[in-house]
């Protein structure tokens, strides 16, 4: 129970601005013997709840816009605004990558509806979760 909640704690960590790298975690866990199942749900829903506490920034900081230290320009808000017109909510479907933390604090300041987040980053991040165990039982014979 001790591994899988540093696996969940990794998970979360991950999808917080704070650096960290759950997949080292999951693959070591992998290879260990842990269940590809289990560690799929560990890992997704730590990610998912992460990625909540990083929307809620991202809320939090959208009424703090008209202040100095707000992280984004007008120029650079106004992009991410344009992005969103254009291509949607659907940009969550992204949250997994690299960059997805900022599209997810993005929907946050752009006030996305908390069920379509939810929904969105969830089976970014759960698919996320699903490949990197697929190639995790191929590499460890699992």
């Amino acid at each position: 129970m001790i591994a899988l909640s540093g696996l969940f704690l990794a998970a979360f960590l991950a999808a917080t601005p704070v650096p960290f790298q759950s997949e080292i975690v999951f693959l070591g866990m992998q290879a260990a013997g842990w269940g590809t199942l289990a560690l799929v749900i560990v890992a997704s829903v730590g990610n998912t709840l992460g990625s909540c506490v990083t929307y809620a920034l991202g809320r939090w900081l959208a009424d703090q816009r008209d202040h100095r230290w707000f992280p984004l320009s007008p120029p650079q808000l106004a992009r991410a605004e344009r992005w969103f017109a254009r291509w949607g909510v659907w940009l969550l479907l992204l949250s997994w990558a690299p960059f997805g933390d900022m599209i997810v604090a993005v929907s946050g300041v752009l006030r996305v509806p908390v069920p379509v987040f939810l929904g969105l980053v969830a089976v970014a991040k759960t698919g996320r979760y699903i490949v990197l165990g697929w190639l995790g039982a191929a590499a460890f014979g699992g």
